[in-house]
């Protein structure tokens, strides 16, 4: 009441696929009842207040789960989700929804693929593989490297969750995606190639190193975004290639982090 928002950007979830398996209790926590908390605390607002506002609820393409084939995901897939993550996070989408159509609360859904750039966690796939560049360690890889993910750098995102919010109908999903796919194997060359280029000496013992899949690891996720694109005028403008330059500048200016 004190801030009078007229918009609202939950961003915040419990977050990394290998922990949820660890320990899903604190992903049901934060990303189902932590997200029916604040739809609750919006309606109770609204009740109060007739001030427009918009609620701007972000999720991952890891709803749709895995898309085994050339296919896409569009907003009218149906959700199919892995792990406990992922089932967390489609679990708050079916709730964001229903207050919509029930209470009519003025929310939008966003579902964006993988992110990365500054300030990213560093448990995160290219930080870690940065960090290690940068310490001399091998380049831990899942399996044998082949599961295909969709990057988008964080800047690119947050372009895009204004566009949702400025233009953006209540009660629609729009898929967030860049189009740019890429094996998990070929993100580790590409970061090797990168510091070679920066004429970083790469320790020997710095390579590819496959570790144990993970338990009920998808294989590829990939969205379909013309749904932003058509309706909202949005498209992705950072190229993976200068995006993970630039990324990888800012871990090597910045190692305390």
């Amino acid at each position: 009441n004190r801030f009078k928002p007229n918009g609202i950007f939950n961003l915040a979830a419990e977050t990394h696929v290998d922990r949820s398996i660890d320990n899903p209790k604190n992903f049901i926590n934060s990303n189902i009842l932590g997200v029916y908390n604040l739809l609750e605390v919006l309606k109770k607002y609204l009740k109060k207040n007739k001030k427009k506002i918009k609620f701007i609820h972000i999720s991952t393409d890891e709803v749709y789960g895995d898309i085994k084939t050339k296919k896409r995901s569009d907003e009218e897939s149906p959700y199919n989700p892995s792990s406990p993550y992922s089932a967390s996070k489609a679990s708050a989408d079916h709730l964001v929804k229903s207050f919509v159509r029930t209470y009519k609360l003025p929310a939008i859904i966003s579902n964006c693929c993988n992110n990365y750039g500054p300030n990213q966690f560093p448990e995160k796939l290219i930080p870690k593989l940065i960090y290690n560049i940068l310490n001399n360690k091998p380049l831990p890889i899942y399996g044998v490297g082949k599961n295909s993910r969709e990057w988008m750098h964080v800047y690119d995102h947050c372009e895009a969750l204004l566009k949702i919010f400025n233009k953006g109908k209540i009660g629609e999903s729009y898929n967030v995606g860049s189009n740019q796919n890429i094996e998990n194997i070929d993100i580790a060359k590409k970061l090797l190639k990168i510091a070679k280029n920066k004429s970083l000496r790469v320790d020997k013992k710095t390579k590819i190193k496959f570790v144990k899949d993970r338990p009920g690891h998808d294989f590829r996720y990939a969205l379909n975004n013309n749904k932003i694109l058509r309706k909202l005028s949005w498209k992705a403008k950072i190229s993976l290639q200068v995006g993970l330059s630039q990324t990888f500048d800012w871990y090597s200016n910045n190692k305390a982090f």
